[in-house]
């Protein structure tokens, strides 16, 4: 059974969590010692333990790099948050560029990928009759398998853009393809690396279903 976390452990979520959403990055030790009103960093070292191994939140490599995992914010009742990564095209593919210290709150009927998923802005109009404009924010569920019609993104090289993914049993057979005419498709190559299908657009503060 699931050992609900106690006060002091959900006061240092909260505390991340406030970080990660107005300043998109999670807070220091000095910080974390500031909002608990503790002068020891053990403390900290222990609170963050017992989250860790409660399933609450979770430690990449690198210096402030703790993140919220599903249980976490469902503990402190708050919507969950997925990084903005950068922005990528919905055009001609051209470098994908990280965008660091920005986070925003997902849709509760995503947010069981909480731990799988990225933002990304984007930037053309490859895929306007896929209702994904210039401008849109696009969620991204990291994914190994794809199926022929998911709209993903793709990695090309060193460039990054997001296409509709086709794979047919006539030439071309697997390609990559806009949604819209004024565009080419885009042949699929060994330099084309498929990361994400996207499963939601951010539109006017709203989240919509791709077409």
């Amino acid at each position: 059974m699931q050992k609900a976390p106690t006060k002091r452990q959900k006061d240092l979520l909260s505390v991340i969590y406030n970080y990660l959403a107005s300043t998109g990055y999670p807070p220091t030790f000095e910080e974390m010692r500031e909002n608990l009103g503790v002068s020891s960093n053990q403390s900290i070292v222990d609170l963050l333990e017992k989250l860790r191994k409660g399933g609450y939140i979770k430690k990449d490599s690198g210096a402030r790099s703790h993140a919220i995992l599903q249980l976490g914010y469902v503990a402190i009742g708050r919507p969950a948050l997925a990084p903005v990564l950068g922005t990528t095209t919905a055009g001609l593919p051209v470098e994908s560029i990280e965008i660091a210290g920005e986070w925003r709150s997902i849709s509760s009927d995503v947010a069981r990928f909480v731990e799988d998923v990225f933002m990304l802005k984007i930037s053309g109009n490859s895929m306007i009759n896929a209702g994904i404009d210039d401008g849109d924010a696009v969620l991204v569920q990291t994914m190994k398998e794809f199926v022929s019609g998911d709209i993903v993104f793709a990695e090309i090289g060193d460039e990054g853009t997001v296409k509709r993914f086709m794979s047919e049993d006539k030439p071309p057979y697997v390609y990559l393809k806009p949604e819209n005419p004024n565009y080419k498709n885009i042949l699929f190559t060994d330099d084309i690396r498929l990361k994400g299908k996207v499963i939601s657009v951010l539109k006017s503060e709203r989240w919509q279903s791709v077409k």
